[in-house]
C-alpha cells in the first residue's frame, strides 16, 4: 500500500473557534472548506502530504480533556521551541513547558479542549 496523503479529522463543538486557533493561532493554511446541506467543515494543510480537517459534531470541555475522553493529542515539531511557546503566548495561548530526557515539549489546548504540543525538532 502507498499513502498518498495523511490527515487527522478532528471533531469539534466549538467549530468556528477551533478553525481559528488552527489557521490563525497556530498559522495552518486553510486548504479548503465546505459548508452545505452535507458537511461543514475546513481542512488545514499541516504540511508536507499532512492535513488537519476541522468538522462539527465533537464534544468540547473547558479544560484539558482527560486520555479517557481523548487519548489523542496533535503534535507539531518546531525548530525553535522558546520562541514558538513565546509566540503562543502573546497570542494568548496558555502554554506550558515541559523538559523531558528525550527532549522539550509545550503543551496547551485548543478551544474544545483537546491537548496539543510542540516538540523540540532538533531532538526527534
Amino acid at each position: 500500500m502507498q499513502y498518498i496523503r495523511t490527515g487527522l479529522i478532528l471533531c469539534t463543538e466549538n467549530y468556528d473557534e477551533c478553525v481559528e486557533f488552527y489557521s490563525i493561532v497556530l498559522e495552518l493554511p486553510i486548504l479548503y472548506a465546505l459548508d452545505n446541506a452535507h458537511s461543514k467543515l475546513t481542512c488545514c494543510d499541516m504540511g508536507g502530504n499532512n492535513y488537519l480537517m476541522i468538522e462539527t459534531e465533537g464534544s468540547a470541555s473547558a479544560v484539558a480533556k482527560s486520555l479517557e475522553q481523548s487519548p489523542v493529542c496533535l503534535r507539531f515539531n518546531v525548530d525553535d521551541i522558546e520562541k514558538s511557546a513565546a509566540e503562543l503566548q502573546g497570542k494568548g495561548v496558555n502554554v506550558k513547558l515541559r523538559k523531558e530526557v528525550w527532549g522539550m515539549v509545550v503543551d496547551f489546548v485548543d478551544p474544545d479542549g483537546n491537548r496539543c504540543a510542540l516538540r523540540d525538532e532538533t531532538t526527534f
